[in-house]
């Protein structure tokens, strides 16, 4: 029997997981929400979210990796055997094979402007320019196609390695590198004319502009930006030893989380306030809006560079993860078995993720319940399966599961006390259902007919 591998540092961990949860929800998708719902007012409701919701699905998925001790599908078969609990696990493996279908795709085009910035062939344009230039470079097929392919083979080529070998050795460059620009960024940032009104709209909240949507919005991206319900943290938390502290570890990385996404706002909100832009301009922030800040700093496309290395590193760990769940579930510890399936997953989430990469260009007028296939894919991931997946994984800890288990797997490597485990278990138990099925129920746009 092979023995399992584990993560060789409590900090290689800690990393590891944080860049899973560090990608696109916390670098590109926080930034523009966050302009969409009023800036500081979202930023409270989304931390205090954070800390009451995503943090103990956290440590529920936390308990079950560390209680199976396996894969995520194995660990459910192991904790609730002869039931079909199972089938969570595999439905956060359907969930990451299609969620990273379509990330590759965006993570595509970061490896495609960063070789734009690279080369220069983005200095010199005119505001209204670089729209045109995203709009081309993702229309064309063969570009689209071949900056997914690259982006998928680096995932797989990490995954491939194994966990301290792959995805360890990569956590351990990539996110120091990633807060070291992400640092250097911001205090370019702060020394711009005007971005004190990118402060205050960051750090002043003003409740009166807070909407009930604007709630909801921050209650789903807590746990979106958390990599929550799909087996992700079962997973990393598998390989972790028995000693190991998973309360303080989950605080750890949700901080970490959280410090990230006040990084994005202090790079991105004093710079468009600076050169009187909306904070509010959505998806294209990064593509369209940034570069046309950056165009016009003194050495702007050297800090445009470095901006997308750091999201170029926060998207790769965050893909590591996806893959990772898949490759264990199927090599169950063999490393030969792991190299043959991280490659044929790879390829086979690349090949089901063409049509997302084609849906800007030649495939832009096929649609599917009037979606494209890479809104479609985007809809199912972020508003059906991730949400049921956070549903069943709190219902599955907190009703399945004895209390007994959970508190001796939370309190093994720790000092955590009877009253905070109380608190955690009662949280997940009553609270996190609830906000779970209102969240859900919120981006179905259902509210939307009742509020």
């Amino acid at each position: 029997m092979n023995q399992r591998e584990q993560f060789s540092t409590r900090l290689g961990f800690i990393l590891a997981t944080a860049g899973s949860a560090i990608g696109l929800g916390a670098i590109w998708k926080f930034p523009y929400v966050a302009g969409q719902n009023g800036g500081g007012a979202f930023l409270f409701i989304f931390i205090v979210f954070t800390f009451i919701l995503a943090l103990p699905l956290m440590m529920a998925e936390f308990a079950i990796g560390r209680t199976g001790g396996e894969d995520a599908v194995t660990s459910f078969k192991k904790i609730a055997p002869n039931t079909k609990w199972h089938w969570v696990a595999i439905l956060g493996m359907i969930t990451c094979f299609i969620l990273l279908s379509f990330y590759s795709v965006i993570g595509g085009w970061v490896i495609t402007y960063l070789g734009k910035a690279m080369t220069g062939s983005l200095n010199g344009l005119h505001a209204n320019e670089y729209a045109s230039v995203f709009e081309q470079t993702i229309a064309n097929p063969w570009i689209s196609l071949g900056v997914q392919l690259i982006f998928i083979l680096i995932t797989i080529l990490v995954v491939a390695k194994g966990v301290q070998g792959g995805i360890e050795k990569a956590a351990k460059i990539m996110m120091p590198a990633l807060a070291i620009l992400f640092i250097i960024l911001v205090i370019r940032a702060l020394t711009l004319d005007g971005a004190g009104k990118g402060l205050a709209f960051l750090f002043q909240p003003d409740f009166s502009k807070l909407t009930s949507k604007a709630v909801l919005d921050a209650m789903g991206q807590s746990f979106f930006t958390l990599s929550i319900g799909v087996s992700v943290m079962i997973t990393y938390s598998s390989y972790l030893p028995r000693t190991e502290n998973l309360p303080r570890s989950a605080v750890s990385i949700v901080s970490m989380n959280i410090m990230i996404v006040l990084l994005a706002g202090l790079a991105i909100f004093p710079a468009v306030f600076s050169f009187g832009l909306a904070p509010d301009a959505g998806p294209v922030l990064l593509f369209h809006v940034l570069p046309t800040i950056f165009s016009q700093l003194p050495l702007g496309m050297f800090f445009f560079t470095a901006f997308l290395i750091v999201f170029l590193f926060a998207a790769l760990t965050s893909a590591f993860s996806m893959l990772e769940i898949i490759v264990s579930v199927l090599s169950k510890g063999d490393s030969m078995k792991r190299r043959k399936y991280a490659w044929i997953i790879g390829i086979a989430i690349f090949i089901f993720g063409i049509p997302s990469s084609l849906s800007y260009g030649v495939l832009s007028d096929i649609t599917i319940f009037d979606k494209s296939f890479f809104d479609l894919a985007d809809y199912a991931v972020s508003n059906i399966l991730m949400p049921l997946g956070a549903l069943m994984m709190a219902i599955f800890v907190s009703w399945k599961m004895k209390k007994s288990v959970l508190f001796e797997q939370l309190s093994s490597g720790s000092n955590i006390s009877r009253g905070i485990f109380t608190s955690w278990y009662y949280l997940l138990r009553y609270v996190a259902p609830v906000l779970i099925f209102a969240v859900m129920l919120d981006v179905l746009g259902v509210w939307d007919k009742i509020l």
